[in-house]
């Protein structure tokens, strides 16, 4: 029975913890941010990127939502392209070249990190287009709740990124040295995505 609205609910759970365990510019400018100021840098930071990205959620919920009050029917193929997107991230995954994985430098200012990490998130477009095909995979078009599972989407991943990303401040210098000065450890977090993201976008489009 889907809870809210939201159908394969720990699926969804599972799949945003994926996510945020990919490495990218969110990712290193936390760690950055808490290597050069601490535990209040990070969460400093933290806040910057939640706020971006539930900025980037809602303008795409608005869209998804649009879309699904005016034809169901093409909304359960917009849940089908979502399925097939998720496969087509998970391969381009698996076959993105290991110098690849070498991130970027972040350059954040000291006492600019709430400010410089909402630019991050924000300068990130293809965030709305990953929503816009993320989020429909997991909304019942029979027994939504509009507004309410739409929200109970956003807080979930909400609360998810404040505990993964709570968790990434606590041994924040440790993981820092790890990936950025390891890039392999980068490339097998992105190779293990990749399997679990074609899985999930295999097992959405069958049940679809």
């Amino acid at each position: 029975m889907p809870w809210m609205g939201i159908q394969d609910l720990w699926t969804f759970i599972i799949a945003v913890l994926v996510f945020l365990a990919l490495p990218g510019p969110g990712t290193f400018t936390l760690l950055t941010a808490t290597g050069r100021g601490g535990v209040r840098g990070g969460y400093t930071a933290l806040a910057g990127l939640l706020l971006g990205d539930q900025i980037l959620m809602w303008l795409a919920v608005a869209g998804v939502a649009a879309l699904l009050k005016a034809n169901p029917v093409v909304f359960h193929a917009v849940q089908y392209l979502g399925a097939a997107y998720l496969v087509w991230v998970g391969i381009s995954l698996l076959r993105e070249p290991r110098e690849g994985a070498q991130p970027g430098g972040i350059r954040l200012q000291p006492g600019h990190y709430f400010r410089q990490a909402i630019l991050v998130s924000l300068l990130n477009p293809k965030a709305i287009i990953f929503y816009m095909a993320f989020l429909p995979l997991f909304i019942d078009p029979v027994r939504h709740q509009g507004l309410v599972t739409f929200a109970a989407l956003a807080g979930l991943i909400f609360i998810l990124s404040v505990a993964y990303c709570s968790l990434l401040i606590g041994v924040g210098n440790l993981l820092r040295r790890r990936i950025i000065q390891h890039p392999r450890v980068g490339t097998w977090l992105k190779r293990v995505a990749g399997v679990f993201l074609i899985g999930f976008g295999v097992r959405l489009g069958v049940s679809g």
